[in-house]
């Protein structure tokens, strides 16, 4: 479904998971320069690791994932100092939050739309967002995949276990995902999936969504059409 025809829908659902990064807030574009610029030549400097790779992992199991294909040239303490320190900075600095996203949880909670931040960040990253955007009681869930011991995205499990956290079937959900990672995740976790394209992502497989949107405002009209009243 491209974006001419994102604001119609035959799928009903009852909870809207969104992830984090690239979507409530624009930080994909700063991590892909720091993992091309940074922590990739420094963790695997004879290899060429496409960022689509990796995108949507926690940070912790990026490494992990990296020592196990490649073998890595630093530590996992330094790679995870490195991560931490620069979350810190473009999470209370840099980054800025999705246009409209205010109005949108506001018109899914007087509709009884159960909300979920669903993020392969820690608690503490979310933490940051939440606080600076103002957006600690916007949310009837926060999840962060730190909560549940099992693999990361593209794995479907930090889905699963959200749906089950919010009380709602997977195929009662709709997921809002930026990275060929977590639309996999979504896909395989049996939930609606609505990928975001955002350029830091450039030519990813999206085939797994229901629908594609480019811009904040088709992304708030096409999850809203998942929640209408003609569509429940």
């Amino acid at each position: 479904m491209d974006e001419a025809t994102a604001v119609t829908t035959d799928v009903s659902v009852d909870a809207v998971l969104f992830d984090m990064d690239g979507v409530l807030v624009n930080s994909e574009d700063y991590w892909v320069t720091f993992q091309e610029e940074e922590i990739l030549p420094a963790a695997v400097p004879n290899e060429d690791v496409d960022v689509a790779e990796v995108s949507g992992m926690n940070y912790r199991e990026i490494y992990d994932y990296l020592d196990s294909t490649y073998g890595t040239a630093i530590t996992r303490e330094a790679f995870v100092d490195r991560f931490a320190r620069a979350a810190e900075e473009l999470y209370t600095e840099r980054v800025e939050l999705l246009d409209g996203l205010h109005d949108l949880l506001a018109e899914l909670d007087a509709r009884g739309i159960e909300t979920a931040i669903v993020s392969s960040s820690p608690h503490e990253w979310i933490g940051w967002v939440t606080d600076r955007f103002e957006l600690g009681d916007s949310f009837d869930h926060v999840i962060s995949a730190d909560d549940i011991d099992a693999a990361s995205k593209p794995a479907p499990d930090v889905f699963e276990y959200a749906a089950d956290e919010v009380g709602v079937p997977p195929a009662a959900c709709a997921v809002v995902e930026d990275s060929a990672n977590g639309i996999e995740a979504a896909e395989r976790a049996g939930t609606a999936v609505v990928a975001y394209r955002i350029d830091a992502h450039g030519d990813i497989d999206r085939s797994g969504a229901d629908v594609v949107v480019e811009t904040p405002a088709a992304l708030s009209r096409t999850v809203l059409a998942f929640t209408a009243d003609d569509a429940r």
